[in-house]
């Protein structure tokens, strides 16, 4: 497979344009840290051109301004690289905002108007090759559903009244059949409309643990402008006491050492990464409502999931006949294979097959005028099918237990003790029995099982190691329940759920101090996903369980859950990696410049004792003093691709992140700025810029 660039040329240039467009103070304003190097900037570049005026141009100026200006373009870059990827996104999503037309239904005529005339409550028909004009229900029929332009997936999708696949979008296109629509969204208001708002980041709000960075940061920046403010004054009666060399005390060299000292490294890469972080989830069709969401999710402890479709398939198979007394297996799969010929249900779908792989049966052939099939309905609970024969009338079912056995037993049948005890065995090992039977006589069992997912066990090892307890939430009764979930490896489970008991379960671990998420997609599911820290809400779903999320899996899948609490866990170590590295790498700057600035202090004989700082044996101060700025702008470069990409993610606990950071980031933090300052300060001494 081919590697997929962090960003082409295209964005590169497209984010250069938009770096120039963000020197707007507007937008400078808005990062306190990067405002002062920009404000240094524009104060350095006047003295330049008051310089150039008074015919007294100073070539160390003029570089400085340059690399100053370098610096908040830098910042600018990384922003715009990384909002670029969700402009990108979105110009997809108003791609589908294409003006259509829309049939009103009356419950006899239709109507033709346009889309944007449309408000909520109305009712709409859409039939095969119609793009549906406005979001809503369906509240009769049933259709095959392009969503190719929202999710990116081919494969047309059901929509249909009732249950929790009603839900369509505005924009998609019917491929099949009629469906009846009631409009949800007015104009303006629909669904792609707020993804597009979501995806461009207009809304995008600060999460809490950056603005609790950036007070960290700015209060950090104010110590040392009063530092930086007060050395003017050491510096110049430091000059007027020494024998000979000469000042340094001018202005851009203060704002060099200003903005070396504070946290620009951080301070230009924290909104990128804060950011990236959400496109990231976008990469993997999934759109958060806010960065708050996504920071939640790395800070998950407990994490709800359906059993169905997210732990298993999602579908039971059958997959074992059990005959049962005067009874052999053979029996039983002729009587579940004819009894299931016109159920289309996968269960049914799936007997047929595992019948028909055993023992060919798929060769019996029975005049249709001779068949009459019942089919399943909830009140009996079980299905099947009356074959007339010349010798009688055959009564072939199947079904849920109970109902079989009353079937049974109300022809005067009778229940061989032993076949109790197989449909109990069944039941804990996680599966499903279904009884079949012909006439007054029990046949046997269907083991129908739905299967646990192929790695899901080491998913949950993974988040187990991450200190993520794992709820498995299943329908199920507690015995069925407990096989399963010993089988997936989940840490605990809630059998016989309700939404009640699932607001309540995550309303428990909120009051015991854990964050929590779930996955949901149906309007049962609403309050649940409302009160979660971090609620994934299926595209498939409803209207009330996607507008309760503050995260939407366009994909509809629920496995990504697991993905969403990775990403989360990627943005915080990132942010705290880039933050030790930006500290860390501050210290060797201080070796560089503080040196040069004080080289004349104590001067004697042409020597000062805080040489022996220099412990890099820099060229010259002004090479000291520029080869830091150099290095302080070029860092922000070296580490925008890792801003974006976001640090390696690997399971682990918060002490082993610690000590992972203080390592890598913190170690490397040290010691690479010595040495890049070391290579800019030899390049600059060679090419004699100063």
């Amino acid at each position: 497979m081919k590697k997929k660039n962090l960003f082409t040329t295209k964005d590169m240039t497209q984010g250069l344009i938009d770096s120039v467009k963000k020197l707007n103070p507007v937008d400078q304003l808005r990062n306190p840290v990067m405002f002062i190097v920009y404000l240094g900037a524009i104060v350095t570049s006047f003295i330049v051109v008051w310089g150039i005026l008074t015919k007294n141009y100073s070539s160390f100026n003029f570089q400085i301004a340059l690399w100053l200006w370098g610096t908040v373009i830098f910042a600018n870059f990384a922003e715009a690289i990384a909002e670029g990827k969700g402009k990108a996104q979105a110009a997809s999503l108003k791609n589908t905002k294409k003006e259509a037309m829309a049939y009103l239904w009356d419950g006899k005529n239709k109507n033709q108007v346009p889309a944007s005339y449309l408000k909520r409550g109305d009712i709409v028909v859409c039939v095969a090759g119609d793009i549906i004009p406005a979001d809503g229900e369906v509240v009769e029929g049933i259709a095959s559903v392009d969503e190719s332009a929202i999710t990116g997936e081919s494969a047309p999708v059901i929509r249909e009244s009732g249950g929790d696949r009603s839900a369509v979008t505005a924009g998609t296109k019917v491929i099949s059949d009629r469906i009846i629509i009631k409009v949800t969204a007015a104009e303006g208001e629909s669904y792609i409309d707020k993804l597009i708002s979501m995806v461009e980041g207009a809304s995008r709000q600060p999460t809490p643990n950056e603005i609790a960075l950036s007070i960290l940061l700015v209060a950090l920046t104010v110590v040392f402008i009063l530092g930086v403010g007060s050395l003017k004054g050491f510096m110049s009666y430091s000059e007027s006491q020494s024998q000979g060399g000469e000042s340094l005390a001018t202005i851009p060299v203060l704002i060099s050492l200003l903005v070396c000292l504070i946290p620009t490294t951080i301070g230009g890469l924290l909104s990128a990464i804060g950011i990236s972080g959400m496109e990231r989830l976008l990469q993997k069709n999934v759109i958060a409502k806010s960065g708050k969401a996504v920071e939640a999710a790395g800070d998950i402890d407990v994490l709800l999931l359906d059993k169905t479709g997210t732990i298993t398939i999602g579908n039971r198979m059958a997959t074992e006949f059990i005959a049962a007394a005067f009874s052999n297996e053979e029996d039983v799969a002729r009587v579940a294979f004819l009894s299931s010929m016109k159920d289309e249900t996968p269960e049914g779908r799936s007997i047929i097959k595992l019948a028909d792989a055993h023992y060919k049966l798929s060769e019996i052939h029975i005049k249709d005028q001779e068949m009459s099939f019942i089919p399943f309905s909830a009140e009996t609970r079980m299905s099947g099918v009356d074959i007339t024969e010349n010798n009688g009338v055959r009564n072939l079912r199947k079904g849920a237990p109970d109902a079989i056995i009353k079937w049974v037993t109300s022809q005067g049948g009778e229940i061989h003790p032993a076949i109790k005890n197989k449909i109990d065995a069944i039941a804990k090992s996680g599966g499903t029995p279904l009884l079949v039977s012909e006439n007054n006589k029990l046949i046997g069992v269907i083991h129908l099982k739905d299967i646990v997912k192929a790695g899901i066990k080491e998913r949950f090892n993974q988040l187990r190691q991450m200190g993520i307890k794992t709820v498995m939430i299943t329908g199920d009764n507690p015995m069925t329940a407990a096989a399963i979930a010993a089988e997936a490896g989940v840490d605990d489970f809630l059998a016989e759920a309700t939404p009640e008991s699932k607001l309540s379960k995550i309303k428990e671990e909120q009051k015991m101090g854990r964050m929590v998420a779930m996955v949901g997609d149906g309007t049962n599911d609403a309050p649940a996903l409302a009160q979660a820290d971090v609620g994934v809400a299926m595209n498939t779903g409803t209207q009330a369980a996607r507008e309760a999320g503050n995260m939407v899996d366009l994909d509809s899948n629920p496995t990504k859950l697991i993905e969403v609490v990775e990403t989360g866990k990627q943005l915080l170590m990132t942010r705290g990696a880039l933050t030790t590295f930006s500290i860390a790498n501050d210290v060797a700057k201080y070796f560089a410049i503080l040196p040069a600035l004080f080289t004349t202090l104590y001067l004697t004989n042409g020597v000062s004792p805080l040489k022996s700082l220099d412990i890099m044996k820099l060229h010259s101060p002004h090479s000291a003093i520029l080869s830091a700025v150099i290095f302080n702008a070029l860092i922000i470069v070296f580490l925008i691709p890792l801003a974006l990409k976001g640090v390696s993610y690997r399971p682990m606990s918060a002490k082993e992140i610690l000590q992972r950071n203080l390592l890598i980031y913190g170690l490397g933090g040290l010691t690479i700025p010595f040495i890049g300052i070391k290579l800019i300060d030899l390049f600059i001494s060679f090419a004699g810029l100063v």
